[in-house]
């Protein structure tokens, strides 16, 4: 017989609980489950925890569609007062905002409504659950392809930074970036994001913060993706005297997926940084 590793074992248990909640619409035991086992308190929650709940309520939303859909929106609906950051139940809306982007991935019904509930999500104010929104993101990205990325490009506007930083923390994931398709579309929405950081003024919210944050580490991950055109993108940010711009540009520099497989570039880039 197989052993199931950890993640085949909260499946398991978690789609003992999705059938009881079928039948008697209560979810008491499904929090409590997640809350449980959420390694919160702690640096980093229970992610193979989060991957089964998105998984198992996905392949159950085939044939319960609007109860699963009711399941992880009432866990995203969840609020800071109610589950605050580092508390065990912070792992609820962190597990519904990946699992609206499963669930969305698969039933066209909800393809749509994950992504405007997920917009609303992107300005939470806990970490943890703006980073579901990403991770749900890419969920929707890897089954929608460009269309997609379509949506996203409408999330790219005024002075909406965690939007814009869920939109690049989405895209930067290696997995979603193997279609050259998709990696030039993911560099374009940088450059849209980052030519929205040059036109503001607004430069010291926490907001704004927290996509230049984001931006240290998601351009070099797309442009590890689309090289040419990326490397071409980053010799032009180069020039710029801008001091959040070339913040990023040297966050970015140093990150192995570069300076590993683009020494040459790197070095190139980092001089003119000087």
């Amino acid at each position: 017989m197989k052993h199931m590793n950890k993640q085949e074992g909260y499946e398991a248990i978690l789609t003992g609980l999705l059938d009881d909640f079928v039948k008697t619409e209560r979810d008491e035991k499904i929090r409590e489950y997640l809350a449980s086992n959420s390694n919160l308190p702690g640096p980093r929650g229970n992610l193979e925890l989060t991957y089964a709940f998105a998984k198992v309520t996905a392949c159950e939303s085939a044939n319960h569609p609007h109860k699963m859909w009711a399941l992880v929106q009432g866990l995203l609906d969840i609020t800071p007062n109610q589950a605050p950051v580092n508390d065990p139940k912070e792992i609820l809306p962190f597990c519904g905002a990946v699992a609206i982007g499963a669930i969305g991935s698969v039933n066209d019904a909800f393809g749509r409504t994950a992504f405007d509930r997920l917009r609303r999500a992107a300005n939470d104010p806990r970490w943890r659950t703006r980073e579901g929104v990403a991770m749900g993101l890419q969920r929707l990205i890897a089954r929608q392809g460009q269309s997609a990325l379509v949506e996203l490009d409408n999330w790219i506007v005024g002075s909406e930074w965690l939007a814009m930083r869920a939109v690049a923390a989405g895209v930067a994931e290696p997995s979603i970036l193997t279609d050259e398709r998709i990696a030039a579309d993911a560099l374009e929405l940088h450059k849209k994001i980052i030519a929205q950081m040059l036109a503001s003024d607004e430069r010291r919210t926490i907001e704004f913060r927290t996509l230049r944050q984001a931006l240290g580490y998601s351009l070099s991950v797309v442009v590890r993706a689309a090289p040419r055109p990326g490397f071409d993108f980053l010799n032009k940010l180069a020039g710029s005297s801008d001091a959040d711009i070339r913040w990023i540009m040297k966050e970015n520099l140093k990150k192995n997926r570069l300076t590993s497989n683009f020494p040459k570039e790197v070095a190139e880039l980092s001089n003119r940084l000087k």
